[in-house]
């Protein structure tokens, strides 16, 4: 009898060597809480994708609440701004916006690329003024985000991407994530690395990148670089030691992660070129057979795409009907979910704090109700492969 096809197989990649490593140090470990593991991270991640600053927290849900939090305090935003978002995304991309005073303006996205279009912001502009666009790469794909950035720059909105879902997707030939003033990232189990929990925050900004260590942290500034520190505290008029490490400069959480995160991390990343390969090859093995020979679906778009690096492998059905058959047809076989999650004007949570209502028929909503999705993870056997795009193409 098969075992299902579930979406992850692993907590990482070579689970059991990073495993005995991870045993190792921690047994030799002179601290667990945020040190130089972390710090090393966030310099290997930043090289990694190409940012100058990489800022690790403990998840990529506050990866997002951060950088909300940031442009406040850094007076790049106000409370009462209305900030455009991927109306197809995670809950809490769209939460932090919502908790820390902001008005949510949902923009639809493509049916062919799941992702929000310049022409889609476009057509938003006509009857928003945006301060900022928080824009989701989902799921490893991109509508045509150059244009997306030239629309932001010529109206002066602040562009931020999700890329918790397209690690190492190249667009143009430039990385996602690196199109904004910043980028968000997770780390989350099934997710391209694994650091068990974990997220992060690219950046080319200093100043963006120094609030974020101090929103990390309580709002102190004891990971600040020491001439930073100096200068805040200067600023401040803090010349005691003995209260410096005690005064709080600004609003901030405690997001920090930990070194076992931060040792976690560093034993993966030399393996992301090499997952981010499989992903793309497995992606376009399964899409030659799934979106361009099977009518019952809508077409994906990818071919603008230079790299396609997703960790699940969507599918959206003409009706809810051929749907519901494959949920059926994959019961105990495949593992499958929802595209993400969905439409977020469909969410309880949005309804009860958006008293507009948005009742019209919108890409988004047919995705949410006729899609899905399979794990693209990079140890599906030839056999599984085989096995998910036969009952895919019956």
């Amino acid at each position: 009898m098969r075992k299902m096809i579930k979406l992850i197989k692993s907590t990482f990649y070579h689970e059991e060597e990073t495993k005995n490593k991870l045993v190792s140090f921690i047994n030799g470990a002179e601290m667990l809480s945020f040190g130089p593991e972390c710090q090393k991270f966030e310099e290997n991640f930043a090289e990694w994708q190409g940012r100058k600053h990489c800022v690790f927290v403990n998840s990529g849900s506050s990866a997002n609440l951060a950088i909300v939090q940031v442009l406040l305090n850094l007076g790049m935003l106000e409370k009462g701004d209305k900030v455009g978002i991927s109306t197809l995304t995670w809950s809490t991309n769209v939460m932090p916006l919502i908790e820390l005073g902001l008005h949510v303006v949902p923009i639809d996205v493509e049916i062919d690329t799941l992702n929000v279009s310049s022409r889609q912001l476009k057509k938003t502009l006509r009857r928003h003024e945006i301060k900022m666009l928080f824009l989701t790469n989902l799921l490893g794909f991109c509508d045509d985000i150059d244009a997306i950035k030239e629309v932001c720059d010529k109206e002066k909105i602040l562009l931020v991407e999700d890329n918790c879902e397209s690690l190492g997707t190249v667009f143009e030939g430039t990385k996602l994530g690196n199109f904004g003033l910043a980028s968000t990232f997770s780390f989350y189990v099934g997710h391209h690395m694994s650091t068990i929990e974990g997220g992060a925050i690219c950046t080319d900004d200093e100043d963006v990148a120094n609030m974020l260590r101090l929103v990390r942290a309580h709002g102190w500034d004891r990971n600040l670089a020491e001439k930073h520190q100096q200068k805040i505290r200067d600023r401040h008029k803090v010349n005691s030691t003995f209260y410096s490490r005690y005064t709080f400069y600004d609003l901030g959480y405690n997001l920090r992660p930990t070194e076992i995160n931060g040792f976690i991390g560093n034993t993966q990343i030399p393996y992301l070129d090499e997952i981010v390969k499989i992903r793309q090859d497995t992606f376009k093995q399964i899409a030659k057979s799934i979106y361009d020979q099977d009518d019952r679906f809508y077409p994906i778009y990818y071919d603008h795409i230079d790299v396609v690096s997703n960790f699940a492998f969507p599918v959206i059905c003409k009706t809810k009907e051929i749907r519901d058959e494959l949920v059926s047809a994959c019961d105990g076989k495949i593992e499958l979910r929802p595209i993400v999650g969905g439409d977020m004007t469909k969410q309880p949570f949005f309804k009860k704090y958006d008293s507009r209502g948005y009742g019209k028929q919108s890409n988004a909503s047919i995705i949410h109700e006729q899609g899905l999705y399979f794990g693209n993870n990079p140890e599906l056997t030839e056999a599984e492969k085989k096995q998910i795009i036969t009952i895919f193409t019956k």
